[in-house]
């Protein structure tokens, strides 16, 4: 059918029409515009052509409302798709393109307290007013406004998500004072231990521990949490969960293979009454039906097995699910370590950038609510492992060569955290513009902070540039430079050759206040 096109409905029954968002992806429509092009049965295209719906029809003398709650309940999911009842218009394809929009200064300097905090939760920041305070002194200090896109890459540093500020800040504990809970226990416990077959531990996108010695080839780890997104989408938030631990390996050093993958579910029990859900969340057994398909999904399309997991069931879980994924993958020890140098080219590889994927860090740092579902839509994404399976050959491929010097994968906070992190010891320019997008209209702070999925940033060394875009180019794989290192201390964004943030990095990475907690 065409788009906008359904099948007849049956004579007594009525039609539910289901379809993403606009802007949503939709990986198999990607697939089915991209084949239809390479057989030259419609024109190349950077926009899909084709939309996927599923249509229900269903009998009986129902209201239209009775129908719009089975349709959310069985069929839809708010948070990804609309729901059509009937006859009605569905909105669906691509987002209506905005204007695009230059340097957005933040009113910050005046703000009292309250006004701190409303900019905090209005703006999705998630700060709390200790924080607040310190981009606020720090802007005072410098004698002028924040940029949008300063606050939200400050924002997605600072958040618990990606700073861990619980673990390592200070915690009084019956008058002992403990300083960085994780290094003092976790990390206190490894380098007591000293072990050996510790390759590289604590400071990578994953830990990688000695597995042959006589082939030289090491084993790397990554288990972390999905919680918030596979709340209100558990397949997407699961499958995207898997995606990421994935590029973590693929990311960790100068690249590992991921080999296996690995999960455990912690859930509401399954036969939990409707009446006792609370409101604005998913039933227990739609989530782990959701989260258990989203990561096979994922791993099975990139060839990787998910060879073990766990389910915990307890009603503890019912509103805030933990959806723990893990990668094994296989790395030669002399890929174990990685660099960047200044005047290397900032390559980003992947898939494209829209605005799905805003926010993930700041909302995975902050407590669901009933609201949560609908105000944090967009910090959930759909997963494409195909195209994450063509990065990863191109990358593995591309690092056997020796043709780049360093890389990071872009989770949570998007190229705002890869860049962020990969330039924290040198500086960089980013010229925003050259980002290839899904479609025209993003903002530049909604360029550098989505955490659109299955994309890589590379530390490339000029000359070898050529030949790195041509390894990714065979397979079918965009790779883009968007500026280069540099040896200044600042990150420097630049949109159109208008500057939209300029940074100090050792304020975004060590100027977070560090509170003292009681437990």
């Amino acid at each position: 059918y065409a788009p906008g096109e359904v099948p007849p409905t049956p004579a007594n029954a009525t039609r539910l029409l289901v379809a993403r968002k606009p802007g949503v992806m939709d990986p198999v429509a990607q697939t089915l515009t991209r084949s239809l092009a390479q057989l030259e049965l419609i024109p190349a295209s950077d926009n899909p052509l084709v939309q996927t719906f599923q249509v229900w029809q269903l009998g009986g003398d129902l209201s239209k409302e009775t129908l719009s709650e089975i349709g959310n309940a069985l069929f839809a999911n708010e948070v990804i798709e609309n729901l059509s009842v009937g006859e009605e218009d569905l909105a669906y394809g691509l987002p209506v393109p905005r204007p695009a929009v230059g340097r957005v200064e933040v009113p910050l300097l005046g703000l009292d307290d309250e006004g701190l905090m409303e900019l905090s939760t209005g703006g999705q920041l998630y700060l709390n007013l200790e924080e607040m305070h310190c981009v606020q002194d720090h802007y005072k200090g410098i004698g002028r406004e924040p940029s949008a896109c300063e606050l939200e890459t400050l924002a997605q540093t600072w958040s618990e998500h990606c700073q861990h500020k619980t673990f390592r800040g200070n915690i009084d504990f019956e008058g002992e004072r403990i300083e960085n809970l994780l290094k003092s226990t976790i990390a206190a416990a490894t380098k007591e231990i000293d072990h050996p077959f510790c390759v590289s531990v604590f400071h990578d996108n994953a830990g990688i521990i000695e597995f042959d010695a006589d082939l030289e080839m090491d084993v790397a780890f990554k288990v972390e949490t999905h919680n918030h997104p596979s709340a209100i989408d558990p397949y997407g938030g699961a499958g995207t969960g898997i995606g990421g631990v994935i590029r973590d390996i693929l990311g960790v050093g100068m690249g590992a293979r991921p080999i296996a993958n690995t999960d455990a579910f912690f859930v509401g029990p399954q036969d939990l009454p409707a009446d006792q859900v609370p409101k604005g969340s998913l039933p227990p057994r739609r989530i782990l039906n959701g989260v258990i398909a989203g990561v096979r999904d994922y791993g099975n399309r990139m060839g990787i097995p998910t060879v073990s997991g766990g389910v915990w069931y307890d009603e503890g879980y019912v509103a805030n699910p933990l959806v723990y994924a893990g990668t094994v993958g296989l790395i030669p020890r002399k890929f174990a370590h990685k660099t960047v140098a200044a005047g290397d080219v900032i390559l980003v590889v992947g898939g494209r950038t829209g605005r799905d994927g805003i926010h993930g860090a700041t909302f995975s740092s902050v407590e669901l609510d009933e609201e949560s579902e609908m105000t944090s839509a967009a910090a959930v994404q759909i997963g494409d492992p195909i195209t994450e399976k063509k990065v990863a050959e191109g990358l593995l491929t591309a690092r056997d060569l020796g043709l780049f010097r360093g890389l990071t994968d872009c989770g949570a906070g998007g190229l705002s955290s890869a860049i962020g992190e990969m330039a924290e010891h040198t500086g960089a320019v980013v010229h925003l513009e050259r980002v290839p997008l899904k479609y025209p209209g993003l903002t530049p702070d909604e360029i550098w902070i989505s955490e659109a999925q299955e994309r890589m940033v590379l530390a490339v060394p000029p000359d070898k540039l050529d030949e790195c875009i041509a390894v990714f180019a065979a397979e079918d794989v965009e790779a883009t430079p968007l500026g280069e290192f540099t040896d200044t201390g600042r990150l420097v964004l630049q949109y159109e050759g208008e500057v939209v943030a300029d940074l100090d990095l050792e304020f975004l990475h060590n100027g977070t206040p560090k509170p003292l907690r009681k437990a």
